[in-house]
This record gives structure tokens, C-alpha cells and sequence, in this order.
């Protein structure tokens, strides 16, 4: 079941939900009176975009990325636009995947000629190159780049590694362009809608059936449209890692700009097995 709030609430201790129209009850919780600027300060999603902004106007975002990502569909219009406009290295890791157009025939060819180019972009400006047939887009990111506290910029609309603690954005190729040639992604600071978990998910119920459910009661009202979506509660620990990746993949299609979860010890040794307990 999803039931969505009307106003603002505050999260006490990471585990308690209190209505803005009660927030009397946080003083009695806490022992101090309940701040509206300070709880905004409290978000996982407020940390992030602090660390990434370079704007020094928290209402006015001037955000640089960690790295990015790419698929064949669309990395080729990218580095072509970045290199007319006079870029002459890759500033931030960039990957460029090949699991795209993999077996799309076009013109007589299997795309050997955007891999081709993607091999020799990456060599020449200093990029990851992921060939055909080894690795997607997005798995690729999770096991080898997500990790706390950062931020990724992807040319795909589901660029989302939230469980991971990473606020990734799906963007089209003009923004990722803007990185490359050290410009900034600009939006006003973003609302945060907390996604508060609790229970277990039922036997057979898959994270689509979890992901559908959050879909089906905030696509059509706009409830989180370019919004943060931010998951939290004791929920969340019920759900493995890469049951969370199959929920947060989907936030794309809830209109939001971007997701983040609440991570535990399930993250850590999620990294660990990738040999990249450091990124917890």
C-alpha cells in the first residue's frame, strides 16, 4: 500500500514519521523545537548536491559530476559536439559502453563503426571503454563507479544508482557536453520527497511489482516530478542491495530528477564484493 502525505513531514531518528501540521511532537521526540531549514539540511539528498555545488547559492545549483556514462546510441553525437567545441580531454572518468546497438544492424553494418569510434575516443581524450558483449550500461556503473556521497551523470534516462548512496541524473547529451567542457548541470535546488519503507515484501513480490506500486500513485498527480525521491525506514533493510538497484532503476519513470536510498552494512558488503569496500 502507498499513501502519499498532503503537507511536509519530519523524520525523527531515521525511524519515525511526523506531519508538519504536528510538529509539536518533534520537540517531545527531541527535545528541540522542530526547524523546517535545519531538517532540509538533514537530507541525504541536501548533503550530496552541498559537496557537488559550485555555486555557493544552495537555491541556485551549479553541479559537477564525479563521472559519467554512455551507451553507443549516444556517445558519438557527445564527444563529436564536445570535441568541436574545443575539448581536448576527458576532465572527469568517462565510460563508454557498447550494449546498445550491440546486434542493431544499420546501413549494412553492426555498429562496428560507433564502437570503432568509441574505442579510439576513449584512447585519444582519456576514457573507460567497456567492448561489446562484456557489460550494460548501468551494471557496469553500479559494480565499478557507484559509491557513497557522489553524483553521476548519464546519457540514459535510467542513470540511477541511488542504493548505492550515489544521486545520479539520466540527462540528454547537451549536459553531459557541459561537463566535459568543465561547465556545470544548473537547476534550482530540487524538493525531497522521503519514500519511507517499512514492512517486507511479500514472497513473489519482485522490486518491478515495488517500483510500479510508487509509480502508479505519483505519475499522474506530478507528486515527485523533478523531485529527489529519498528512501528511508526500516523497510529498507528488509531488501537486498541488488533488489534495491531493481526498485531504484525504475524511479526514472516516476518523473523524478533523481533517487537516493538510506545505506546499511548490505551496501558495504555489496562494494566489498566488487573490491570496493572503500566507497562505503
Amino acid at each position: 500500500m502507498v499513501s502519499l502525505y498532503d503537507s511536509g513531514i519530519y523524520l525523527v531518528n531515521g525511524t519515525e514519521i511526523v506531519p508538519e501540521s504536528e510538529s509539536g511532537k518533534v520537540k517531545k521526540l527531541t527535545g528541540r523545537d522542530a526547524d523546517q531549514a535545519s531538517a532540509r539540511k538533514g537530507t541525504i539528498a541536501y548533503s550530496i548536491l552541498e559537496a557537488h555545488n559550485t555555486s555557493g547559492d544552495m537555491e541556485h545549483l551549479k553541479l559537477r559530476f564525479d563521472s559519467m556514462a554512455s551507451h553507443d546510441i549516444t556517445f558519438v553525437g557527445i564527444v563529436q559536439t564536445a570535441k568541436a567545441s574545443g575539448m581536448e580531454t576527458f576532465p572527469i572518468p568517462y565510460v563508454l559502453t557498447n550494449c546498445h546497438n550491440t546486434l542493431c544492424a544499420v546501413g549494412g553494418t553492426i555498429n562496428e563503426d560507433d564502437h570503432m569510434f568509441g574505442l579510439s575516443a576513449a584512447k585519444k581524450y582519456g576514457g573507460i571503454y567497456v567492448p561489446p558483449h562484456i557489460a550494460v550500461i548501468h551494471q557496469y556503473m553500479r559494480e565499478m563507479m557507484a559509491g557513497c556521497g557522489r553524483m553521476i551523470l548519464g546519457s540514459d534516462s535510467h542513470t540511477r544508482y541511488g542504493a548505492l548512496g550515489t544521486m545520479a541524473i539520466g540527462e540528454g547529451g547537451g549536459e553531459l557536453v557541459k561537463q566535459l567542457l568543465k561547465d556545470t548541470y544548473d537547476v534550482a535546488y530540487p524538493g525531497v520527497v522521503a519514500v519511507y519503507l517499512d514492512g517486507a515484501p511479500r514472497p513473489g513480490t519482485g522490486p518491478q511489482d515495488i517500483a510500479l506500486a510508487i509509480i502508479g500513485a505519483v505519475f499522474k498527480n506530478g507528486y515527485v516530478k523533478n523531485k529527489v525521491m529519498e528512501f528511508v525506514g526500516p523497510g529498507v533493510a528488509s531488501m537486498t542491495t541488488d533488489y534495491r538497484n531493481g526498485v531504484d532503476v525504475m524511479t526514472t519513470e516516476t518523473t523524478c530528477l533523481s533517487s537516493i536510498w538510506k545505506t546499511d552494512g548490505d551496501t558495504r558488503a555489496y562494494l566489498a564484493k566488487h573490491h570496493r569496500e572503500e566507497d562505503y
